[in-house]
């Protein structure tokens, strides 16, 4: 199929492309590497008026240090992000998720914002969004606000963000010392969207006890989840006494509209997430231990 017609715009700045979706409303929407949205539009499964690109705005990309975390532009490429030494030393989960997306020519194209906006359940970028606590900068012709990313991902290809506002960046923040992140998903094929997955990032305190958690779960929603209950308990427990199984079990624990469709049943999906959390805890621990060897 071919997409419907649409009007093309092609703003030069930020504040142009907000005063275009203010002005055109609910009958426009923003497109950056466009691999989720073109595919939406060929099938029809989507149809818009008018297409706002934003590939033009050098301002959407660029990844620095900022706030006391790591800001990323929005339209920074997720083969950027793949690339970057930086990332890979500052934010290494967001590092480990990016080559899990797609294949290599979605990546070059793909870009972080375009992954975090579109919100689709089984997506890496949200769940390590969730998981690292990040806050999401919007802007509209009303100025700027920052989101966090717990309040952002709100259903089935559903955000906080109105009509009239942008994602411009993202600010993750920096893990202290004694951290350790780990992504693991299950796909059919590789490049797949995952039938389940966890990313996980842990930091211990200096008596092995869990000073904080963040567990991000995909393909087990109608959005990214956050196994906010589990964290809590094991947040003051000591890392070497928790089994990891039963953190994968817990983190399934009341679960609601887990998917049921051709490529398995709810029950088979919570499965999956219960061994992903678990492989996932797992590594993260590990890391968190062998830091501290090294540092020492």
């Amino acid at each position: 199929m071919k997409p419907a017609a649409f009007e093309y715009h092609a703003p030069a700045s930020v504040g142009e492309a907000v005063g275009l979706l203010a002005e055109l409303g609910e009958d426009a929407k923003a497109i950056a590497g466009g691999q989720s949205l073109v595919p939406m539009l060929a099938l029809r499964l989507a149809v818009l008026d008018h297409l706002v690109d934003l590939r033009r705005m050098e301002e959407l990309r660029g990844i620095e240090q900022r706030d006391g975390g790591v800001w990323i532009g929005a339209g920074t490429t997720q083969a950027t992000i793949q690339r970057s030494a930086e990332v890979a030393a500052w934010v290494p989960l967001l590092a480990r998720a990016t080559p899990l997306i797609g294949h290599f020519q979605i990546r070059n194209r793909g870009t972080l914002g375009g992954s975090i906006a579109h919100a689709d359940a089984a997506a890496e970028y949200p769940a390590v969004a969730l998981a690292l606590d990040a806050r999401l900068e919007a802007t509209s012709p009303r100025g700027a606000r920052t989101i966090a990313a717990r309040d952002f991902f709100q259903g089935m290809w559903s955000t906080a963000l109105q009509a009239d506002e942008l994602l411009t960046g993202v600010l993750f923040p920096q893990w202290g010392p004694r951290s350790g992140f780990a992504i693991e998903e299950f796909a059919r094929r590789g490049g797949d969207f995952a039938i389940a997955g966890a990313a996980v990032a842990v930091q211990l305190d200096t008596d092995d006890r869990i000073a904080r958690c963040g567990i991000g779960l995909f393909g087990l929603g109608q959005a990214a989840l956050r196994a906010t209950t589990t964290e809590t308990q094991l947040t003051g427990s000591a890392a070497g006494e928790v089994s990891a199984e039963d953190i994968g079990r817990t983190a399934m624990e009341g679960l609601e509209s887990v998917p049921s469709d051709l490529h398995g049943s709810a029950d088979y999906r919570k499965h999956v997430g219960a061994a992903m959390v678990a492989r996932a805890w797992e590594r993260a621990v590990q890391e968190a231990g062998v830091q501290e060897a090294s540092n020492a």
